[in-house]
């Protein structure tokens, strides 16, 4: 396997990533790695060509300028599985995070830089009203990935969730890791799971899709900050042990 470095931000070979971030106050840039960083589209590509649960091989080429990367008739794009809602109508909320933390600026710039390491990262298929759209529009998701691979797992039990819908249209996708297991060792994401497989382990609250999935203060959101970092070190660490043992 080619070289992956764990570490490796991908705002870094973003053209202008950084560029009037702080104009609104709350960090923000129109300038995404999802679509922009070359070197994530590589690791991508790396990392996720290889064999899978079903038996076949996935071999992943530039999707050129249409599509983000193909193999066969699947289409993929990018997506960052951690989120840190700095979104307008979040002002208070992050408001009273400030007041937490000691320097506001540094503590959004380096985790933004740390979520967008590839331990961050992962491929959905592409499509109009995607998955990733789903997810990220759904009130009891709101883009957190937890709740996200919780629906996942209902969809590998046959069990209704939020978004089941969008996840039926993606059947030939989600078929090729054959079960729940299959697609959470696939994509590195045993430490999102219980042992046996049989349970996601959420990272704020103890219901799902219950309550307003969004952080309700600041000691709420420091604790769902946390809960993904260690979930990206943890991460991080599994992709680069399998890299090393290739």
């Amino acid at each position: 396997m080619e070289n992956i470095d764990v570490t490796f931000d991908f705002t870094s070979d973003t053209p202008n990533y950084w560029d009037g971030f702080w104009n609104n106050e709350l960090g923000y840039s129109k300038r995404d790695p999802d679509s922009k960083s070359p070197m994530l589209r590589k690791y991508h590509q790396i990392l996720w060509s290889r064999e899978l649960p079903c038996g076949e091989k996935m071999e992943l080429t530039d999707g050129k300028s249409r599509y983000y990367l193909k193999w066969k008739d699947f289409y993929f794009g990018s997506d960052s599985i951690l989120v840190s809602f700095r979104h307008s109508d979040k002002k208070p909320l992050l408001d009273e995070v400030k007041e937490k933390v000691s320097d506001y600026k540094s503590f959004v710039e380096k985790y933004v830089r740390d979520f967008y390491t590839i331990g961050g990262m992962i491929i959905f298929p592409q499509r109009r009203f995607s998955l990733n759209c789903a997810r990220g529009c759904h009130q009891r998701i709101r883009d957190r990935w937890d709740l996200t691979l919780e629906c996942i797992r209902r969809y590998y039990q046959g069990e209704d969730s939020p978004i089941f819908k969008s996840l039926l249209k993606d059947k030939a996708f989600f078929d090729l890791f054959v079960d729940f297991k299959g697609y959470v060792d696939f994509f590195f994401l045993q430490d999102c799971v219980s042992e046996d497989y049989r349970k996601v382990n959420l990272w704020l609250g103890n219901d799902f899709f219950e309550k307003n999935p969004v952080p309700q203060n600041a000691d709420e959101y420091l604790t769902f900050i946390g809960k993904e970092y260690d979930f990206l070190n943890k991460r991080n660490r599994r992709i680069l042990n399998f890299k090393i043992n290739m």
